[in-house]
């Protein structure tokens, strides 16, 4: 089969042509990586070595361009895409009130190529999603986007096409607010945490429909068994094994690619490279963590000091004051600290499958660094974590729908970018909200009134469906809880603002989060992308969408041009939030107020798993 290559033209490699044991020694990356000298497939690429803070760009005009440039992270020099020749992308920052201009230019040699502003609220055709919003930008062209800031914060900007974000396309918004913020600070810093591979990203994706446990390196062995045979006996050693084998994972698939694959970065910089921000002694400092990533949750932790946390996806809450916090894929968390009593405070993020992990440090001058924590012990998932506690015999699993999956929605989803058709892999999807393409009109839905039953769906893209499910707001996840540090919980997180519609929901949606973890195969409902219709929603109504999780992976889930109202578990409004995280085995609900017209993207912002299935369109109409 041929692979898809690079979306600026660049060859695509082979996934074992970059994987090696030897592979691992650059977990923490080169001192000095970054872009190196120009090749020529940017226009105006820079030789210099690229800075471990991305450039500041402010006020209201900006001109973008979006290119290919050559970096090193780990000791190959690889393509990236990038804008003005930077990763991260520059941090723009705007003022809330103001009418800000971006005119987007695509320099690459081939390949449509977006931007979304992710968390924003705006006119549909600003969005920046090809096929729904717009029709991409083709090379050699731009696209002004132009639309008013209502909102402050911490956001951030991301391509929509093929697996251009993957590839560096990624940059951090702040926001300023009108009136002052409720907290004071003396300076802040921005903490944009990502994920790079040396593997085209379209490589990866191939191997992960050919072999999704790729990256589990700490399958259970026949030693593991003996122990579990001594200790808990044959009989339920027996039953734990067959619960797993019938779920096709194992106690370890914690994430579907980690540090083995992955060099994590924070502001561009490896481990190795040491991103500092600096402190004087006594200023409360304003950190805003953005996670960047593709496919990476992070544990963030500054031993030694605690942190106030004051916003989550740019809304503000009231503050609590906490040691560590799981930040999502496509979060935001802005928090306080106050350091003094010691020159230098590492910032520790590490993977939530204890793979690997990025590190910086708060200083009080350039060239300190502190003690970097040993990473925490791998956890091992339980029948309850998968929504499947207390049950016996098939551990409470449907097993109706574990059935073979012959090609699935495992397509290359973006394919319609390049003239409407699929290109991608087996079984493929067609166009999608990601990639574009004419056909993205025929996305299709659900029963869009009240949805309280399982789903139906192709029993080819479900293999287990989740019997135990609850909201597990209070509950830190999985290899978070008892360390002996105060973790942040949903929780925890409250506006400080009432729900800002006021009105009960009209009406309920719900939807299930569905999977085949053995295809790397994900769907909603388990309905192929390309088979189900828009949900639609009438503007101007309240309603609630209900989440169950019924997969054995978390999934981030991102629902464009509309504010997501989590609620408590008394359907109570808590906090709002753009992206709203889905941990295995949960039930969570969340208001929304239809009040944007136009089509919108709903989706699992783990890329790889809205490329493979798990996305919808939203059509908001009169």
């Amino acid at each position: 089969m041929k692979l898809p290559v690079f979306p600026f033209g660049a060859p695509a490699v082979a996934a074992s042509a970059l994987d090696s044991p030897g592979r691992r020694r650059f977990v923490a990356g080169l001192a000095a990586g970054g872009a190196v000298a120009g090749s020529g497939l940017w226009r105006g690429a820079s030789a210099a070595p690229m800075a471990h803070t991305p450039r500041v760009l402010s006020g209201t005009e900006f001109d973008l361009d979006i290119g290919a440039t050559q970096v090193n992270f780990t000791g190959r020099v690889r393509p990236a895409v990038t804008v003005n020749g930077s990763l991260p992308a520059p941090i723009l920052r705007w003022r809330e009130g103001d009418t800000v201009t971006l005119r987007v230019a695509n320099r690459l040699r081939e390949g449509m190529t977006s931007i979304h502003w992710h968390g924003l609220i705006l006119p549909a055709n600003m969005d920046g999603v090809p096929g729904l919003s717009f029709d991409g930008i083709r090379p050699g062209e731009s696209y002004v986007y132009r639309f008013r800031v209502g909102q402050s914060g911490t956001y951030w900007y991301h391509s929509h096409s093929l697996f251009q974000e993957q590839a560096g396309l990624y940059g951090a918004i702040v926001i300023d607010p009108r009136e002052p913020h409720p907290y004071r600070y003396d300076r802040e810093h921005v903490l944009l945490l990502s994920d790079w591979t040396d593997l085209d990203p379209a490589a990866l994706f191939h191997r992960l429909k050919q072999m999704s446990s790729y990256d589990n390196y700490y399958k259970r062995t026949v030693g593991d068994a003996l122990r579990d045979v001594r200790d808990k006996g044959l009989a339920a050693t027996l039953r734990d094994r067959g619960e797993w084998g019938r779920m096709r994972m194992t106690p370890t698939d914690l994430s579907d690619v980690n540090g083995h694959t992955y060099t994590y970065l924070l502001n561009g910089a490896t481990p190795a490279g040491n991103w500092t921000g600096l402190f004087k002694p006594g200023e409360k400092v304003l950190l805003r963590f953005v996670n960047g990533s593709a496919m990476t949750y992070f544990d963030v932790r500054i031993p030694g000091l605690k942190m106030t946390v004051v916003a989550a996806d740019g809304q503000p809450v009231h503050p609590v004051s906490v040691d560590e916090f799981r930040i999502a894929v496509a979060e935001t968390y802005d928090v306080l600290v106050e350091p003094s009593g010691q020159d230098a405070y590492t910032i520790f993020c590490q993977d939530n499958a204890r793979t690997g992990y990025v590190r910086g440090t708060l200083a009080v001058r350039e060239g300190l660094q502190a003690e970097v924590p040993r990473t925490d012990p791998r956890p091992l998932l339980t029948m309850d974590d998968m929504g499947h506690g207390g049950m016996s015999g098939h551990g409470g699993h449907d097993m109706s729908n574990m059935k073979g999956m012959e090609g699935g929605c495992g397509g290359n989803m973006s394919g319609g970018m390049s003239g409407g058709k699929s290109k991608g892999m087996e079984g493929g999807c067609g166009a999608s909200m990601h990639g574009g393409g004419a056909q993205a009109g025929s996305m299709a839905g659900m029963d869009h009134g009240a949805m309280k039953s399982a789903p139906g769906g192709d029993p080819r893209l479900i293999d287990m469906r989740a019997m135990s499910v609850s909201p597990k707001l209070d509950d830190p996840g999985i290899g978070l809880r008892g360390n002996g540090r105060k973790v942040l919980t949903y929780s925890d997180l409250h506006s400080v603002f009432a729900d800002p519609d006021g009105r009960e929901p009209g009406r309920e949606i719900e939807l299930h989060l569905t999977g085949h973890m053995e295809k790397f195969a994900w769907s909603f409902d388990g309905q192929k992308f390309m088979g189900a219709e828009p949900i639609r929603l009438t503007y101007g109504e309240r309603l609630r969408i209900v989440l169950v999780n019924d997969t054995m992976m978390t999934h981030p889930i991102h629902l464009h041009g509309l504010w997501s109202d989590l609620e408590n578990e008394k359907q109570e409004f808590q906090v709002r939030k753009h992206t709203i995280d889905m941990p295995p085995g949960t039930r969570r609900s969340y208001r929304v107020r239809a009040d944007a017209l136009g089509r919108w993207a709903f989706h699992c912002h783990l890329l790889y798993h809205m490329e493979a299935g798990m996305m919808r369109e939203v059509r908001v109409e009169e």
